[in-house]
C-alpha cells in the first residue's frame, strides 16, 4: 500500500513501541482475564448455587443496561485529545471529573428509578446500589487510564488494565480457599470486586495526580466544554445503548418473567460464560482492526483484502469453537459445574453458536464504525434490541433459559447479517462464490470430521483435540488463507 505524500513514515521506535507493548496489554489480559471467569467466578457459582449466583447475574445485567451514562463518550473524547495537546491534561481534568461525578449520580437515580418500576425487593436494591457504584468505579478507571495511554505511558496502562482483576482474584481466593471462619455468600463476591475496583481508581487516580499537579482537585462545572463534549458523542452513545440493552437484558427478562428466575439466570449464566470467555478473543481483533481500517479508508485504499482475510480467521476460529464445544456440550458443563449439568448443557449447546455471528460482528461492525456509518449501525442495534425484547417475551416464559439462548443466536445472527449486507452496499464489495462455495465445503469437511469421530471410542479431550486440528489443517488445504497473505498484510503496514 503506498502512503500518500502528505503523510511522513512512522519512526521505527515508535513502532516497536506499540508493538511491544501491544503485545504485552494482550499476553497480560490472556493471562488473567480468563482465569477470572473461568476460574475465580465459575468458582462461585459452583460454592453459592445456580439460583443464588443467578440472582446476583441478573442484577450485574441490570446494572450494566444504562451504563452508558456513565461516559457518553468522554473516555474517547479526552484519550484523542490529550494525545494531541499533553499539556491541556491539567487543564481539562477538573471539568471532566465534575461532569463524571454529576453523569454518575444521574446514572445511579435513573438506573434505581427503573428498578422500582420493574419491581425489585429491598434485597434486590441493596446488591444493585453496591453493582452501581462498581460499574461508576469501573468507569472511572478508564477515564483515568485514558489520560495515562494519552501520555504515551503504554506499559503503565498495560498493567492497571488488568490490575483490578489480579487484586480479585487474590481476594476471593482467600474468602473461598483461605479456611476463613465464614460462609460463604454472593455478596462477599459482590464486595471483593467493588474493592478491587476502589482499590485499583486509587492507585490509577494518584498517578493522574502525579501528572497533573494540584490542579486536579480544584473541581469545577463547565457547561458549555460539558454540552460539546455529550453532543459529539450522542451517536456513539445511543448505538452503546441499543447493544448493551440486546446483549444483556436476557438474564433480566429470565429472573423477572419467571417463577423460578433465579435459578434459570444461574443456568444462562453457566453456559454464557465461556461464550462471554471466548468472545475476549473476537474483541481483540476489532481493537487491533479499528485504527488499520480507518487509515486504509482515509488513504482511500481498498479494504477487500484485509476484511476478507479477517473474515477467514475470526470465521475459521469461531466456527471450529462453536461446533466442537455444542458437540461436547455435556462434558464441558460437567467438568466445569457441579448442578444443573444437564439444562446448562442444552443451554450451552446453542449459545456457542453466538459467538460465530458476534466475531462477524466484530469484523463488519469494526469497518462501519471505522467508517463512521453510525446511523446505519444505531439503525441494525435497535432493530436487534427490539427483536430480542419481543422474541425474549415469547420464548421464556415457554422454553425458559433455553428460550433466551435461541433468541440471543436469532438476534446476534441477524444483526450480523444485517452488517455484512451494509459493508457490502457501502464499500460495493464483490461477492466471490468460489471463496463461499469453498467456506461451505470447510463447513461440511468439519461437520463429518465430527459426525464420524462421535462414532469412536476415546475420551471427549481427545476428541477435541483432534477436531480442533483438523479443523485447521483444513483451512490451509482449502487455501482459505495463507501465512503468506498474513505476512504480506503486516509488511505493507509497516
Amino acid at each position: 500500500m503506498q502512503i500518500a505524500n502528505n503523510y511522513r513514515k512512522v519512526p521505527k521506535s515508535i513502532e516497536k513501541k506499540f508493538l511491544r507493548n501491544l503485545i504485552l496489554i494482550i499476553t497480560l489480559n490472556l493471562l488473567i482475564k480468563p482465569f477470572w471467569i473461568l476460574g475465580i467466578d465459575r468458582a462461585v457459582q459452583n460454592v453459592v448455587g445456580a439460583s443464588e449466583y443467578g440472582f446476583y447475574f441478573a442484577v450485574f445485567n441490570f446494572s450494566f443496561l444504562l451504563n452508558v451514562l456513565l461516559d457518553l463518550g468522554i473516555t474517547n473524547f479526552n484519550n484523542r485529545n490529550i494525545a494531541q495537546n499533553n499539556h491541556l491534561l491539567t487543564k481539562h481534568l477538573p471539568s471532566l471529573v465534575t461532569l463524571k461525578l454529576v453523569l454518575a449520580i444521574l446514572y445511579i437515580i435513573i438506573s434505581s428509578l427503573f428498578g422500582f418500576i420493574i419491581g425489585y425487593t429491598w434485597e434486590q436494591y441493596r446488591i444493585l446500589v453496591l453493582l452501581l457504584a462498581s460499574q461508576f468505579f469501573v468507569s472511572f478507571i478508564l477515564y483515568l487510564r485514558s489520560n495515562i495511554s494519552a501520555l504515551h505511558l503504554f506499559k503503565v496502562d498495560s498493567f492497571i488494565s488488568v490490575l483490578d482483576r489480579v487484586l480479585m482474584i487474590l481476594i476471593c481466593s482467600v474468602l473461598l480457599w483461605g479456611n476463613l471462619p465464614i460462609k460463604f455468600t454472593i455478596e462477599w463476591y459482590i464486595y471483593a470486586q467493588l474493592l478491587g475496583y476502589f482499590i485499583t481508581a486509587l492507585i490509577t487516580l494518584a498517578i493522574v495526580y502525579k501528572k497533573a499537579g494540584a490542579n486536579f482537585f480544584k473541581l469545577k462545572w463547565n457547561y458549555p466544554f460539558s454540552l460539546m463534549i455529550i453532543k459529539q458523542s450522542i451517536p456513539f452513545a445511543i448505538l452503546i445503548l441499543l447493544m448493551t440493552f440486546y446483549n444483556r437484558i436476557d438474564s433480566v427478562m429470565l429472573e423477572r418473567l419467571l417463577p423460578n428466575g433465579d435459578e434459570q439466570s444461574g443456568i444462562y449464566a453457566s453456559a454464557y460464560r465461556l461464550l462471554d470467555a471466548s468472545n475476549m478473543i473476537a474483541f481483540l481483533f476489532a481493537g487491533l482492526l479499528l485504527p488499520i481500517f480507518s487509515k486504509l479508508i482515509k488513504e482511500k485504499a481498498r479494504v477487500s483484502k484485509l476484511l476478507k482475510l479477517a473474515f477467514v480467521l475470526i470465521f475459521i476460529l469461531s466456527f471450529t469453537v462453536s461446533v466442537s464445544c455444542s458437540n461436547f456440550s455435556f462434558d464441558i458443563m460437567s467438568l466445569l459445574y457441579h448442578e444443573h449439568v444437564i439444562a446448562s448443557s442444552e443451554v450451552f449447546r446453542i449459545i456457542m453458536f453466538c459467538f460465530i455471528p458476534i466475531s462477524i460482528t466484530y469484523i463488519f461492525g469494526t469497518l462501519l464504525t471505522a467508517n463512521g456509518n453510525l446511523k446505519e449501525l444505531n439503525i441494525i442495534a435497535g432493530s436487534g434490541m427490539l427483536v430480542n425484547i419481543t422474541l425474549n417475551l415469547i420464548f421464556i416464559p415457554l422454553y425458559q433459559s433455553k428460550g433466551a439462548a435461541i433468541v440471543s443466536l436469532t438476534t446476534q445472527s441477524l444483526t450480523a447479517l444485517a452488517q455484512v449486507i451494509f459493508c457490502i452496499k457501502i464499500f460495493k464489495l464483490n461477492i466471490n462464490f468460489k471463496f463461499l462455495l469453498s467456506l461451505l465445503f470447510y463447513v461440511f469437511f468439519v461437520l463429518t470430521i465430527i459426525y464420524t469421530i462421535n462414532t469412536m471410542p476415546y475420551l471427549w479431550i481427545y476428541k477435541f483435540a483432534f477436531i480442533t486440528s483438523a479443523s485447521l489443517i483444513a483451512a490451509f488445504v482449502l487455501r482459505l488463507f495463507k501465512i503468506k497473505s498474513v505476512l504480506d498484510i503486516i509488511k505493507k503496514e509497516k
